[in-house]
């Protein structure tokens, strides 16, 4: 039987080598699929849609936790090797650094072809904002700020959960934050019925976003950039961010990079600005690009070796 933390690793490297075939079923598309359908059946039988929000966020995170048990003791029961190549292939859907890595270098490989248009197409892709009119910094800014918030989400946050509770807990996270990217909007039709899905984001966020903060201070110190001072514009400007979290890998980011994050977007023809992050001691440049994809990748190996580290403290502890 292979360690369990030798598993995540495993995963995480394969996921560094070929990311997620387009091809190949994926739990994440599942469990999207399965809230989706929850969410008319929900609204029907119970009246309150916040009460609503709250039994379909219950339903999918039980069922998620469920499903993988049920699977992982089925392969278990045929063999112990069949249980360690699900775990493995659990945890492996659960990264997503290589995707995010290849989606922000499409952009950068656009805007070195000057191709302006073709960056804006693809960096739609990543972010949530208008891109149709977005100059160069702007498609810039977008991309940096997607690799920042995405490190959490797609990386440090599954990686924490995967060291801290196995296969179950990597999956109770992504399904968690699916269900935050379907309801978690603040409009008409989900800020009732979101909100659950919501809270729970921010909750399992919570403990991984400020974790990062210091991997990515640690990585910037990796790639010869200031340490110190990635902690305190981090923790300087944090608070600026509405989300409770988001604040602390864009602030980290802009830091580590010497740039400043934040400023307008627009969002379904809707101007709003949003917080600034970082100091601006040098211009946004395509470059910025590339440097936050190893900064993101370098900031991924701290904390894939301050957990293992972690873990293997606990285990000596206990």
């Amino acid at each position: 039987m292979i360690d369990p933390f030798l598993q995540i690793l495993i995963a995480l490297a394969l996921d560094g080598c070929i990311g997620d075939p387009r091809r190949l079923p994926h739990p994440v598309r599942v469990i999207g699929r399965a809230a989706q359908a929850l969410e008319a059946p929900a609204r029907r039988l119970i009246r309150s849609p916040w009460w609503a929000g709250v039994a379909t966020s219950a339903i999918v995170v039980g069922v998620t936790i469920w499903a993988t048990w049920t699977v992982l003791s089925m392969a278990r029961w045929v063999s112990p090797l069949a249980g360690d190549v699900i775990a493995i292939l659990l945890f492996y859907t659960a990264f997503a650094t290589r995707d995010l890595a290849d989606h922000a270098s499409a952009v950068s490989g656009r805007l070195a072809a000057c191709d302006l248009n073709g960056a804006r197409r693809m960096v739609a892709r990543l972010v949530g904002r208008d891109t149709n009119d977005l100059t160069e910094a702007g498609v810039v800014r977008a991309t940096v700020e997607s690799v920042a918030e995405n490190t959490v989400d797609g990386v440090i946050a599954p990686l924490f959960f995967a060291f801290c509770f196995g296969p179950m807990g990597a999956m109770a996270y992504k399904a968690v934050s699916t269900m935050d990217s379907i309801f978690g909007y603040k409009n008409a039709r989900y800020l009732q019925f979101g909100w659950a899905s919501a809270r729970l984001d921010d909750l399992a966020n919570y403990l991984p976003a400020r974790f990062s903060l210091l991997c990515t201070a640690m990585a910037s110190a990796c790639m010869h950039g200031p340490f110190r001072e990635v902690i305190r514009i981090a923790l300087r400007d944090r608070g600026r961010h509405a989300s409770p979290n988001a604040g602390y890998p864009e602030a980290a980011f802009a830091a580590a990079l010497g740039v400043q994050l934040g400023g307008p977007v627009t969002r379904n023809g809707v101007p709003a600005q949003m917080p600034l992050m970082g100091d601006a001691l040098e211009p946004l440049e395509p470059r910025h690009i590339l440097a936050a994809n190893h900064l993101m990748i370098t900031t991924t190996l701290v904390a894939a070796i301050l957990l293992t580290a972690g873990g293997v403290v606990w285990r000596a502890v206990i």
